[in-house]
């Protein structure tokens, strides 16, 4: 057996103290789960004003943390704070992985079909909280995709058998998805249109409702990011713009999709929301484009 280890952290996303401790907290085990490992222990990693806020706020935070953590299977095994003028909080986490089943982003083969395991769009529906322009239910909604584990794919990576996946974060689905090509010496071909998004989401994007890590992911790929005229930069946005607890993007041979696909648990109920698996693309020959959208 191996280790892996991760950590993250981040300033709240939501006002509701115990959401923002299971969205953090989903997020930082999200690495663990991409990697093919299963959690063990994870370590608190706080920053909170406390001269100026109850300590019952953290406390809140604290228990969201902790019940997603018990989720998974780990403990948490204590932690560390300091006082900050800003609320931050996740975490740092350690998980076991047989070092044969170990997946990395470098997997990615020619001729495998990618698979995503949840919607985009969560970085324009927080813009668009922060200013208070979303309904309720479509935040809601947006809440649970993101306080979703990404165990049930990570699990069935591992028992169909996945050589390439990374999960979707703060370099939005093509920043990341760039990153697997350039690993793997790969081009990735995403359909647009396939790519599964939140209720609501394209709508806030048309509106200009988009995070700043949109225009840092269009930096960073440049010219190694190719569009098909047909696909309208309110879309191309949104798979450009920064994400958070997104879901895992996977390469694997055509023959395995359906088996992988036919894991999927989410099934729409309160503790498991209605988050489609879908095939978007396929990996390529490498070309002068690290991502290919049509």
């Amino acid at each position: 057996m191996a280790l892996v280890q991760t950590v993250d952290f981040f300033p709240p996303l939501t006002n509701d103290p115990f959401q923002f401790g299971q969205i953090a907290a989903a997020n930082s085990l999200s690495d663990v789960y991409a990697m093919g490992g299963r959690p063990i222990t994870a370590l608190n990693v706080v920053g909170f004003p406390n001269d100026d806020l109850p300590l019952e706020v953290l406390g809140e935070i604290l228990r969201g943390g902790a019940e997603k953590v018990k989720e998974s299977g780990a403990v948490i095994a204590g932690g560390h704070s300091v006082s900050d003028k800003e609320i931050k909080y996740g975490l740092a986490v350690t998980g076991l992985v047989d070092p044969a089943k170990l997946i990395k982003n470098e997997g990615a083969t020619v001729g495998d079909v990618l698979i995503l395991t949840k919607p985009i769009g969560t970085g324009c529906m927080t813009a668009a909280y922060q200013k208070d322009k979303i309904d309720s239910a479509i935040w809601e909604a947006c809440c649970a995709a993101m306080m979703h584990l990404n165990r049930a794919a990570g699990e069935a990576m591992i028992e169909v058998g996945v050589k390439g996946a990374t999960d979707i974060t703060g370099y939005g689905l093509l920043g990341h998805g760039g990153e697997m090509a350039e690993a793997s010496g790969v081009t990735l071909e995403i359909e647009a249109a396939k790519v599964p998004l939140l209720e609501g989401a394209l709508g806030l994007s048309r509106k200009g409702f988009i995070t700043r890590g949109r225009d840092t992911n269009a930096a960073y790929l440049a010219d190694r990011l190719v569009s098909a005229a047909s696909v309208p930069d309110d879309l191309l946005s949104l798979l450009l713009d920064a994400q958070t607890s997104g879901g895992l993007l996977i390469a694997l041979s055509e023959e395995k999709a359906d088996a992988f696909l036919a894991k999927n648990k989410n099934g729409g109920s309160a503790d498991s929301p209605n988050l489609p698996w879908a095939i978007i693309g396929r990996v390529t020959e490498k070309s002068e484009a690290l991502v290919r959208i049509l």
